[in-house]
């Protein structure tokens, strides 16, 4: 292991730095929003779910914006991500604005942190080795994952001390977000002079939309539902049910960001040994499982029939961690897509394509859950969730990913044979 480490091409070890930094940077912000739309603008339920449409339409935007820099290639594109990133946090940490004005800076926030997770992919995967793509894959997410449990520590010690607070006009959380961004954005200056250009960047195909990669759109759109409910309304169900505050919330990443250093890396190693369908099995049930029992619980609380203190709260918080560490597995929708597609310039456009209807359907999601909250209960979020983890299921019985392998190396061999370009 060490051999390889001291082997490892200086770009991917920039790459893993820049991987660092920024999960740093959206632990210390995206980490506590909830907290501070609660405290400092005491939201409801169904106003938290209306915040997301402000905070999810860059991801709904992504395809289109990706498209429009496709020229710039995807490091320069990435800069670009960590400079809006920074302006958004900044203001947020400088300032205590009118909602309105809050709204439009967590916008200006949300558009850097959308827009690099497609590129955050296929920067990855075109800088990993051929034979070890789930295996880096898994490195990724164990480094964000690490990085995500120092925000997370950072968090919990920062407010228990009044460090960090939303009482304060000056909120040092958000200031901290921003300088870690900064360190990212330097590292991405080095990314940008070292990585060469690949030559058909510029040929890029702005947006992509091909039968072929259908069940990948899917997979995308059920990611948008299960996303939601994991960082919206799972957080929700702490912060407004069970009335913990940004320690309780920060002790529960660290303890699940813990087991993700672990568990991530160990999923990438299964993706490369056991391949893509059964991982999509593991991912299907995980949610079907999770969300039908995180909804019997707090039903169980909110009714009266199990106590609001003691072991019930402690399932809470195991849920809790076991949904975030479910969400991880989501890592098999890219490299799903990597070894569909019909070009390597098509990744990027595609993956940005899947942010895109993910965020269509977060956006309705968030805001059908926050209605289905006020009138009929917490618990049928959780499972309206585990009803459309069924779509994954479903894709899992169908997905062939060595047939589709093979007709798309097909593809591009008769491409490259007649010399026509990918439209």
């Amino acid at each position: 292991m060490n051999k390889k480490i001291i082997q490892m091409r200086p770009e991917l070890m920039l790459f893993f730095i820049l991987t660092a930094f920024v999960a740093l940077a959206n632990g210390l912000g995206d980490g506590v929003y909830s907290n501070y739309f609660k405290e400092v603008y005491q939201v409801t339920a169904f106003q938290r779910g209306l915040i997301e449409f402000p905070r999810e339409l860059p991801g709904l935007l992504c395809a289109l914006f990706i498209g429009a820099l496709s020229f710039l290639g995807d490091l320069k594109v990435a800069f670009l991500t960590q400079l809006f990133a920074i302006i958004g946090v900044a203001v947020l940490g400088l300032f205590t604005p009118s909602f309105a004005v809050m709204l439009i800076f967590l916008f200006i926030n949300s558009v850097g942190l959308h827009l690099y997770m497609p590129l955050q992919d296929a920067i990855g995967m075109s800088l990993a080795e051929q034979d070890m793509i789930g295996r880096r894959m898994g490195q990724y997410s164990s480094v964000r994952a690490a990085f995500s449990l120092v925000a997370a520590l950072l968090i919990f010690f920062g407010f228990r001390t009044g460090f960090f607070s939303f009482a304060t006009p000056v909120k040092t959380v958000f200031l901290a977000s921003a300088a870690a961004y900064v360190v990212a954005m330097f590292v991405t200056t080095l990314m940008i002079r070292r990585v060469p250009r690949r030559q058909a960047v510029q040929h890029r195909k702005k947006v992509v939309w091909r039968r072929q990669y259908g069940y990948f759109y899917l997979l995308t759109i059920l990611h948008g539902v299960q996303k939601q409910i994991a960082f919206v309304y799972g957080t929700w169900v702490i912060v407004d049910v069970l009335l913990k505050r940004a320690d309780t919330l920060a002790l529960l990443s660290i303890a699940g960001g813990f087991i993700s250093i672990f568990f991530v890396n160990l999923l990438g190693r299964w993706m490369d040994r056991y391949g893509i369908k059964r991982m999509m099995f593991v991912e299907a049930l995980a949610f079907i499982g999770l969300y039908i029992i995180f909804g019997c619980v707090v039903w169980g609380i909110t009714s009266g029939t199990l106590p609001s203190e003691g072991w019930a709260v402690w399932f809470i918080y195991l849920l809790f961690i076991l949904d975030r560490l479910s969400m991880q597995i989501g890592m098999v929708r890219a490299i799903y897509m990597r070894s569909i597609a019909w070009s390597e310039e098509e990744v990027t456009s595609t993956l940005s394509m899947g942010v895109s209807l993910d965020h269509v359907v977060s956006i309705l999601a968030a805001i059908c859950g926050g209605f289905v909250w006020s009138q009929w209960g917490s618990h049928w979020v959780f499972f309206m969730a585990a009803a459309f983890s069924l779509g994954n299921l479903y894709v899992a019985l169908r997905v062939q990913p060595e047939k589709e392998q093979a007709e798309a190396a097909a593809m591009r061999l008769r491409l490259r044979e007649s010399g026509t370009a990918i439209s």
